[in-house]
């Protein structure tokens, strides 16, 4: 583990390398899971008011499940998340070709809102956790991204340097930098 201020990341943000590769898992991420995508509260708050923009970019059946069951919902474990088509995809989803696709992405590129997504969906697949001393970075090794671990190792980057954005989004640029600094140490060993 590396410890930056109150912040612990797990080594395999630093070691493991990775790049998105919608080609090998065609979006899977926003498919498969135990609940919808994490929230925060500002974030159930933003999904309310930008949901009259998102809707134009979603399939019929994830309007449907939003009209249902919200913007977002509480899961199985207490957390605010975005709902699911039928308990599976989220559904913010729409396709494009095979591939599962953010509509409240889509949404920001055409210009119609300035909300990116979910801070948990432009992290993946890390995760962030807060505890009351801490907060916990950590990479999830998961089966339905071995393309962009293979692409990772392929071309060379690791996880905290595909992440960049994200990182800096979660825990600002100061922190991302130090992030670089230890990694560059750690890596040279």
């Amino acid at each position: 583990m590396i410890r930056i201020d109150n912040i612990i990341f797990s080594l395999d943000v630093i070691e493991k390398k990775f790049i998105c590769d919608l080609d090998a898992c065609h979006g899977s991420c926003c498919r498969y899971g135990d609940s919808g995508a994490p929230l925060t509260e500002e974030e159930v708050m933003i999904l309310d008011e930008i949901w009259p923009f998102v809707k134009t970019f979603m399939r019929s059946e994830g309007i449907r499940a939003v009209e249902e069951q919200g913007t977002s919902i509480t899961d199985f474990e207490n957390d605010r998340v975005t709902p699911l088509i039928s308990n599976e995809e989220c559904a913010y989803t729409y396709f494009e070709g095979p591939v599962y696709k953010c509509a409240i992405e889509k949404a920001r590129e055409e210009g119609k809102i300035s909300f990116r997504k979910p801070l948990s969906c432009h992290l993946f697949p890390v995760r962030i956790k807060k505890y009351s001393d801490f907060t916990a970075v950590n990479y999830q090794q998961l089966a339905i991204c071995s393309g962009a671990v293979k692409r990772g190792n392929k071309e060379g980057m690791h996880v905290y340097e595909f992440l960049k954005e994200p990182l800096i989004r979660a825990l600002g640029e100061k922190i991302y930098r130090e992030l670089c600094i230890a990694a560059n140490q750690l890596l040279k060993k």
